[in-house]
């Protein structure tokens, strides 16, 4: 057997010895490169723009889309009655557009729109692992708190952008099959169609705020594990748990600390007397569950050991 050497130019060395001589790395304070600046990495507008092109992303935003034609066949092929001014959320869905974006808001609540901001955020950072990508983002580099804050930032937007889609096109669609009428409470009130529609928009602000637990629950877990659907499905779970606790009246008062208890106290924007407290409570909770959340998400973020 031979053995085939390899030779090196001599003078090829040289050359490359010459040309590494000239360069003087000039070393900022911090110790980055001089010309270095984190700001400029991993910019918003290319976050957002690589999670639009996923297909994910495409598929949640078309259910939103989809949803209120599905629901409209639903009430066409079944016995709905338009004129009805009494009943519950699903009998007063027909009775204006104000009404069928209620109910829409009202059938998704419960389990759509929380799995799609745990998506957002649950599969930010665990997919960037599961495809070994996270290190070399980290490699670039990416300070580990600018890219923890670029990912929520941008799961943030395309989660408010989501849950604005879903009462936005079921308004129209309301408007062209139901017409611009009052809105109907189950309690009797009717509101007029203008302040239908400030409610409706009032009460889809209060579930963006209400779903900030699930948000920051989604990015802790999706910081813990490589699997996004880990992630995300931790996330759902404990959310269905939080809801069938709710149900159980023998806890009493112990269920005002469950994070989904006040998940539906956005319907009282739909009356002539709105009552505040259930809500305040709510954003109250929600925003000290996601600061819990949130915290330990950055505090494990910074110090975890990157390996994928």
């Amino acid at each position: 057997m031979s053995t085939n050497n390899v030779h090196t130019d001599p003078t090829a060395i040289g050359a490359m010895e010459e040309a590494a001589s000239h360069e003087h790395l000039q070393v900022q304070s911090d110790g980055s490169v001089v010309g270095y600046k984190a700001s400029r990495t991993l910019r918003l507008r290319v976050e957002l723009a690589r999670q639009l092109r996923r297909r994910r992303t495409q598929l949640m935003l078309g259910l939103l889309v989809l949803l209120p034609i599905v629901l409209v066949i639903s009430f066409e092929i079944g016995q709905a009655n338009p004129n009805r001014r009494q009943g519950g959320f699903v009998d007063l869905a027909t009775a204006s557009a104000p009404n069928f974006v209620v109910f829409a808001l009202f059938v998704s609540g419960t389990f759509l729109l929380p799995m799609i901001v745990a998506i957002f955020f649950g599969d930010t950072i665990a997919s960037e692992a599961s495809w070994s990508s996270l290190k070399y983002l980290l490699a670039m580099p990416i300070p580990r708190n600018r890219l923890i804050r670029q990912k929520a930032i941008s799961s943030g937007i395309l989660s408010l952008f989501a849950l604005l889609l879903l009462p936005t096109v079921s308004f129209l669609i309301g408007v062209i099959w139901y017409g611009a009428g009052e809105a109907v409470s189950p309690t009797g009130d009717a509101v007029s169609f203008s302040d239908g529609v400030m409610a409706i928009y009032a009460a889809t602000i209060y579930i963006a705020v209400n779903l900030l637990w699930v948000a920051a629950l989604a990015m802790f877990l999706s910081v813990s594990t490589d699997a996004p659907l880990g992630a995300v499905g931790g996330t759902v779970l404990v959310a269905i748990v939080s809801q069938i606790l709710d149900q159980i009246t023998a806890l009493e008062d112990l269920r005002n600390y469950l994070p989904t208890h006040y998940a539906f106290a956005w319907s009282d924007l739909i009356s002539t007397d709105i009552d505040w407290s259930e809500m305040t409570r709510g954003a109250f909770s929600a925003v000290c569950y996601a600061a819990v959340f949130g915290f330990l998400a950055v505090r494990k973020f910074t110090r975890k050991d990157i390996t994928s």
